[in-house]
């Protein structure tokens, strides 16, 4: 390529080729061979950077219209803000989580919740609604959904409600597409590895249908997300289960080679950063 022609191109077009003659020549640089996918969760960071996440639940918990008395299982329930709202609605709560770090946290609420699985879920016709915010899309696969959603059937009540906001199709699909390109240069395949699950609506709807529920409605709704801590906190704290496949030299760069990527699209001229968010939001009643 001419020197003159590349001096003129943008910053993120000079990134895109650069990692594209870095594919190439991947013989010159080191492989990583990373086994584990999935997220890992830091609480202090998620404390501090996404906090969001229960903040911008108001629709969903309103979708829910938890009552005093009833039994109510919240899913993926995290540190437990999301759980201590729901409770102080005057429902008996009990917040389920696979992260022993964030049910401490949720512990230190005084919450009553415990460690499982969301594929292996041991209750069965207990709770009067099933409540999840942003945690169904960490679960892998079809698979891995089904099981999910059976376990959830077999802990409802007959007639039962299940209420859920996860991420959607097209749920953050610039940052995925730039942490796509940034992180092939490295043998690393961030798809993979995230191993996220954004589904269409007609697709969940199945899946749900599937399991045995009557589904009253689900909407896809694209819901573009302040960072008010910018970009790099944000993939430190929801992408750490990629990035935590580097070394940190190699993270440092990979970080500063999305954020450039992703600067032109989704961060405004006075510096602002907003995250291209898409939720799938649902209400299905269990049929016995």
């Amino acid at each position: 390529m001419k020197r003159s022609y590349y001096r003129h191109l943008s910053r993120p077009c000079k990134i895109l080729i650069f990692l594209a003659h870095a594919i190439d020549e991947r013989d010159n640089i080191s492989m990583h061979s990373p086994t584990k996918t999935g997220q890992t969760w830091d609480t202090e960071a998620y404390a501090a950077h996404g906090r969001f996440v229960a903040t911008l639940a108001a629709d969903v918990v309103t979708l829910l219209a938890p009552k005093p008395g009833e039994q109510i299982l919240d899913l993926g329930c995290g540190d437990g803000a999301l759980t201590e709202q729901l409770a102080a609605t005057g429902a008996i709560v009990l917040g389920v989580d696979s992260s022993p770090t964030m049910l401490a946290a949720a512990r230190q609420r005084n919450l009553r919740v415990e460690q499982h699985h969301a594929t292996a879920l041991p209750h069965h016709q207990q709770f009067d609604a099933v409540f999840s915010n942003a945690a169904l899309h960490w679960i892998t696969g079809i698979a891995g959904q089904q099981a999910t959603l059976a376990g959830i059937h077999r802990a409802l009540l007959p007639g039962g409600r299940f209420v859920a906001e996860l991420g959607g199709h097209g749920n953050i699909a610039a940052i995925r597409t730039a942490l796509q390109a940034t992180l092939a240069p490295f043998g690393i395949d961030a798809e993979a590895i995230a191993a996220s699950f954004y589904p269409a609506p007609a697709v969940y709807r199945r899946l749900l249908e599937g399991a045995g529920f009557t589904v009253q409605s689900i909407h896809l709704i694209p819901r573009p997300t302040p960072l008010p801590n910018g970009m790099e906190s944000w993939l430190n704290t929801f992408r750490n289960g990629v990035l935590d496949q580097l070394n940190p030299t190699d993270r440092a760069t990979a970080i500063a080679n999305t954020i450039a990527l992703l600067e032109p699209i989704l961060r405004d001229a006075d510096g602002n950063w907003t995250a291209d968010y898409v939720r799938l939001r649902f209400h299905a009643t269990a049929n016995h």
